[in-house]
């Protein structure tokens, strides 16, 4: 019970799942990445939506070394974006 009042009040999970791809991005704050981490103790669902997207970072990346293809980090994430609307996050 108590686990579900502090996830609500600190931080929900479509907030936290946006600070994941921030901190993907290098681009999430100190206090944000405070916050994602207290979250993430807390929610079993997100821990693991954050190894499926470690998981997919380590996939494009090893792609993408082996074609040795120069793609900027926009259409990395452009391609993420896609891939979770694919799968419905």
């Amino acid at each position: 019970m108590i686990r579900k009042i502090l996830h609500i009040l600190f931080l929900p999970c479509s907030e936290a799942t946006l600070l994941m791809e921030k901190r993907n991005a290098d681009t999430i704050s100190a206090k944000e990445k405070r916050k994602l981490n207290i979250h993430l103790m807390i929610c079993k669902w997100c821990r693991m939506y954050k190894q499926k997207l470690e998981i997919l970072d380590k996939v494009l990346a090893k792609t993408f070394s082996e074609q040795k293809t120069e793609i900027n980090e926009s259409e990395i994430q452009d391609f993420k974006n896609k891939m979770i609307d694919k799968l419905n996050f």
